[in-house]
């Protein structure tokens, strides 16, 4: 790669992103959404995250098509990580200070980082 600053640009607005998203813009009416089809807490939280990635791909100068392609799968891939997620701690109930409680934090965790190298793949 020639010039990879547009790369590591990209990799940073997406972490810091996440973080705002994650840990900052969930009031408890979209954390106690997640894991229910017909609640809306799960979309708004995934649609933050594809929408806050919109102005780094935008200023890549990515095609509005692709945009909006790796919007939609960011969106997809989001909602199905924290629904699972959100299913599989109301059957797996265990405190904050349980292995399993950080175990699955932090699959949930790598599973959205991992969506990110999916990202910086297709924009590559």
């Amino acid at each position: 790669m020639d010039n990879i600053f547009p790369f590591i640009s990209l990799l940073i607005w997406l972490q810091v992103k996440h973080f705002v998203a994650d840990y900052l813009l969930q009031p408890p009416w979209m954390l106690e959404g997640k894991g229910h089809i017909r609640n809306p807490g799960g979309y708004v939280h995934a649609a933050i995250h594809a929408v806050g990635s919109f102005p780094a791909l935008v200023f890549f100068g990515l095609d509005m098509g692709i945009i909006f392609g790796l919007g939609a799968s960011e969106f997809a891939i989001h909602y199905a990580i924290d629904h699972a997620k959100a299913i599989h701690s109301r059957q797996h109930s265990g405190g904050i200070m349980t292995r399993a409680f950080w175990a699955a934090h932090g699959a949930d965790q790598l599973l959205h980082h991992l969506t990110y190298a999916g990202i910086l793949a297709a924009v590559a």
